[in-house]
This record gives C-alpha cells, structure tokens and sequence, in this order.
C-alpha cells in the first residue's frame, strides 16, 4: 500500500473507466411505468400512487427554479421515514442538487454541524426534529420546509416566501390541461456528478460527510434489481424499517423497492420490534431488511418460548425432525409477515444462536456486508447460497481484497474497490487521504478472512481489537455473541481495564421481572455465565468479571453500540472509523 502522500488520479482514472447511464433515469422510467399504481403509504395513513410523487417532485422543482437554487446546491433533510420525506429526497436528486439526509436521532449539535458543514442552502424538517432546534445557530440556511406539507418554517430570502405562496398557481401556469407521464424528465445526471453527501453516524462521536456520486446510486441499485428484484413479485409490498438517513436503508429498502415498482410502507413512528412485528403482520413484505438487533429478539421473544425440551428433541428425530423443523420454520416466517423471499441482515453481524437455529430450520436468511462510503454494498449472496458466519460474496462492480498472509486463516483488513466507492468526505482531506489509497481502494477498517469460493467472513472492527495479557489479538464481538446468548443476558459489551477484559451487560430486565429476580439473583447468574463463558474461550480471553448496567447501552442508528463511551482510550493507535453501513 502507499504512503499517506497520495496522488488521486489512479483513482479517477478507475472511476473514468465506467461511465454508468443516468441514475435519475432509473427514477423516471419506474415512475412513468407505474404511474397509476400504489407508491407510498405513511403505515396506518395516506397513500401516494406514483402519479402522485412525480405531482410532488414537479411542485418541488418549480420552487427550487424559482428560489435560484442551482445544480450542485446542497439540500438537507432531517426527519423520521414518510413519504414526504421520500418525495423531498427524489425532487432533489432528479432536480441535480446534492442530498445531504439527516439521521433524525442527531443531537441538535450534531444537525447544526452537518447542516453548516455541508453548505446546506434549504433544510426540510419533521415535525418531531422541528420543534427541537435553534434555527439561529444554522445562519446560512436560506430556509426551512416543513415535511409534512412543504410550508415554511423560515424564510431569509424573498423568493423562497413568494415561491411557496404561488406554487399552485405557478403549477397551473405549467401545466394548464394536465399533468401527465410525458411530461415527467429529469436532471440525466453524469457518473461522477455528486448526488449526495451522506455523514457517518460517528461511532467515535465524530461525524464525516461521505460524498456519493451517481455512480455509487446506480451501481447499487442496478446490482440489488438483478440479484434480488429478479426474485421477487412484479405486484408486491415492501416495509420500509431503517432509517432512510442512513444509506442501508435508503438504498436495500426505499430506492430499490422503488424502482422495482413496489408499494412501500413507512413506519412514522419509533420502530420498536413490537410495532415493526405488527406491520409485517399487516403488509406482509416481500423482503425483509433488517439489522440483527430487531430479528434477534422477534426470535428470541416469539419463537424460543414455543420451543419446549420435546419439541427440539423432535427436530433432530430421524424420519419427523424434518416435518418438525419445517413447522418451525413456517411458525418464523408467519413473525415476519409470511410472504419474504428471504431475510437480509446487515449493519453488524447476527448472533451465532440465533444464526444457526434459522439455518437448522432452513429459514431463508442471509447476510449482507457493506458503508455508508460504498452506498452500501460490498458483499451479498442469496440465501440459497448463504454460508453461515459468511456475509457473501463481492458485488457486481466491485473488487475485494484481505490484507493478509493467509486470508483463509488469519484475519486482515478488509479492502475494496469499484463502482460503488465514494469519492472522499468532504472538506476533509486527511480523513479521505487516510481512507482511500491512490490505486482507489478503500480501506474499511474492519477485519475479515475470505474463503478460497469468495465468502467473506467479517472479524470485528481494527478500532475494536484488544490485546489480550500475553500480547494476543483479543476480538471482543467474538466473545459477546457468546455472553449475549445465556441466561438473562440482554446485551453485552467487552471492555478493557488494564490488562483484564470485563463484560459489561444489561440484562433481560422483562424475564427477570417475570421470573420474580432480585438484583443479587442477577449477579449470582451473571457469575455463573462467566465462568461457562471462559470455559469457552482461550486463556488469554477469559473475562475477570461481569459489571451490570441498568439501562440500554447508547447506540447507533444502525444499532450499534456506541463502543467509546464505554471503553478506555486505547494504547494502541487505530485511527480508522467507519460503521459497516
């Protein structure tokens, strides 16, 4: 690899090679072809038909011509999924200024930060988030529109309140008689032109703006159609889970389903596993995305409690466990709507318990791997090609590599490279010179080994090693994915204090209730746990001892732990941070 003093024009010249039809093509053909079909529907509220979101994104391009806003002019948008929120996001891309999304669960800080970092000249807001900022601390926003119904919260230009006081009228003016499919054409977008600027849900507490081109839109999109669209329905319903803030969600949900013509539904209310539970009840998705937090405890709090001792003992009986395992199999599919092709995990890695049941029962689950800085994927395979542990095979478009000796065996840096990479974060070139080498590979920062037929196998985080007592490479989401599945383990996280490794767990505080559990009751379970866990593990993992914590562990919007607010700072240099999407 290169030294940090890096010339980027290998990595131009790569991008060069490929130049990729129009992203907003891909919008404006799967909006004329469904034009009289369902689009988008608030879950539990109004529906769009596609006719309906190109009717939004038109009343949204003449305010923006009419404003002065310019191709290449950032666009901010911070609020919960809708579909307001999603025709915003499409009027700016198919207009050609830049998206610049907003996780809503920001602080206030942190949406100041992204808004005047990235220039931002507009903001839209949800009704939660705008109640909860200062709009004097974003001074060079020129206005904020309100999601719900595109009014305008504040206006520092002129234009922006005239514009908005006359949209109908300058509608009609357009469009006299009608608006019809013909006249929907959008911005044809070049490959390397910025589409967005995506910032990183800051894992260390620092926030980088990821900049995407067109190309890392299309690339995407196109390769989830052809390995995935292609195995699903042409009339069919989609739920919309993640955050479309962040670019799993965006991409693996809203985007593809949309230009596959699919109806989406949004959750606009905080997705908690009961309420995401009761929409695929009511939608009965044809694919579910998912992080693993949410499909760990439908399992674990639906499923396990039906599993008694003979019933598990019949999964494994020569002639009945198949008829067994197929029934369970059902009973989890009809959790999860009763119509997915298959389950896609992603954002972080899925419990080896958990993972391994649904494999038994031949539950179609599968694993994806990828960025926020490669939009996202990287890897994907099928779930009849799914190999447990794995997270799939490379991407079309794209190229993997594992810094090591012996990359079947021995950990390494995962690296890669193609369509799908961004082009740097901006306004900040050191952050990119460290990232990305000048032969356009992006360095990941996490660790992986890759099977001989291409599977890759993701380790942890470089950030997140530890060194064991004897100067041992000690992964600690090894050894809580084996704390997480006993007893009354909610979740866990391994830390280092000193030269000893301690677990630090939130317990299962509903069971424990139920079960009539005191605080001591807890740590006596909590001390037999470790003392099976470091049964498990090699001398120089064993954990010293088990800290109770008595609320959740803060999290990321992909629900991570936010690791570094609970971790010592490290004696180990590892300056790389980026969350898997």
């Amino acid at each position: 690899m290169c030294s940090l003093g890096i010339n980027f024009a290998r990595k131009i010249e790569i991008c060069a090679m490929t130049k990729t039809p129009s992203f907003n093509k891909l919008l404006e053909d799967t909006i004329i072809k469904n034009w009289y079909k369902d689009a988008l529907t608030d879950y539990k509220g109004a529906t769009l038909q596609y006719h309906d979101v190109a009717r939004k994104i038109e009343k949204l391009h003449i305010m923006f011509e009419s404003i002065g806003l310019q191709k290449g002019d950032k666009v901010a948008l911070c609020g919960r999924n809708s579909s307001m929120w999603a025709c915003a996001f499409l009027a700016t891309l198919t207009y050609g200024a830049v998206a610049v999304p907003i996780q809503h669960e920001f602080t206030p800080d942190q949406i100041y930060n992204v808004v005047n970092h990235s220039d931002a000249r507009l903001l839209f807001v949800g009704d939660v988030v705008a109640t909860q900022l200062d709009y004097e601390q974003m001074p060079h926003l020129e206005g904020i529109i309100y999601i719900p119904d595109y009014s305008i919260v504040l206006s520092r230009s002129e234009k922006i309140t005239y514009a908005r006081e006359h949209l109908n009228e300058e509608f009609g003016k357009k469009y006299p008689k009608y608006f019809r499919k013909e006249h929907v054409h959008y911005y044809e977008d070049k490959s390397d032109d910025l589409a967005m600027i995506n910032y990183t849900s800051g894992t260390t507490g620092f926030s980088k703006g990821v900049m995407l081109p067109y190309r890392v839109m299309w690339s995407n999109i196109t390769y989830l159609e052809h390995v995935l669209g292609s195995k699903l329905p042409k009339e069919a319903d989609a739920l919309c889970i993640l955050p479309m803030a962040h670019m799993y969600g965006l991409s693996c949900e809203f985007l593809l389903q949309f230009c596959l013509g699919h109806h989406l539904f949004f959750l606009t209310r905080l997705p908690s596993p009961t309420v995401i539970q009761a929409a695929m009840a009511d939608v009965h998705p044809c694919v579910v995305v998912s992080v693993p937090l949410i499909i760990e405890k439908i399992i674990r709090k639906k499923i396990f409690p039906l599993l008694n001792t003979r019933l598990r003992l019949m999964m494994h009986m020569p002639g009945i466990g198949k008829k067994v395992r197929d029934h369970v199999c059902q009973l989890v599919k009809e959790e999860m709507g009763g119509n997915a092709y298959e389950i896609i995990v992603g954002g972080a890695g899925l419990s080896k318990e958990i993972e391994s049941f649904l494999v038994e029962i031949g539950f179609p689950i599968t694993i994806g791997y990828g960025t926020t800085e490669t939009g996202p994927m990287i890897s994907y395979s099928d779930w009849h090609d799914f190999v447990p542990g794995s997270c799939g095979t490379v991407a079309e478009n794209m190229e993997i590599k594992v810094l090591s000796k012996d990359p079947e065996h021995i950990p390494g840096e995962v690296i890669t490279r193609g369509l799908n990479v961004m082009d740097g974060y901006y306004k900040n070139e050191k952050a990119t010179h460290a990232a990305l080498d000048s032969e356009g590979w992006f360095h990941t920062g996490d660790l992986g080994r890759m099977n001989p037929d291409g599977h890759l196998f993701i380790v942890g985080r470089i950030k997140n090693m530890l060194l064991g007592s004897n100067g041992q490479n000690v992964y600690p989401e090894e050894i809580e994915d084996k704390l997480n599945s006993m007893a009354m383990v909610g979740e866990s996280l391994i830390v280092q204090r000193g030269d000893k490794l301690v677990g630090l767990v939130y317990p299962d505080f509903d069971a424990a209730h139920q079960l009539g559990f005191s605080e001591n009751d807890l740590s006596s379970i909590m001390e037999q746990n470790r003392q099976e866990l470091n049964k498990q593990l090699p001398s120089f993992c064993k954990i010293s001892e088990i800290q109770l914590h008595d609320t959740e562990f803060e999290k990321t919007p992909k629900k991570s732990i936010k690791r570094y607010l609970y971790a010592e700072k490290r004696t180990i240099d590892r300056n790389i941070n980026r969350p898997y999407y």
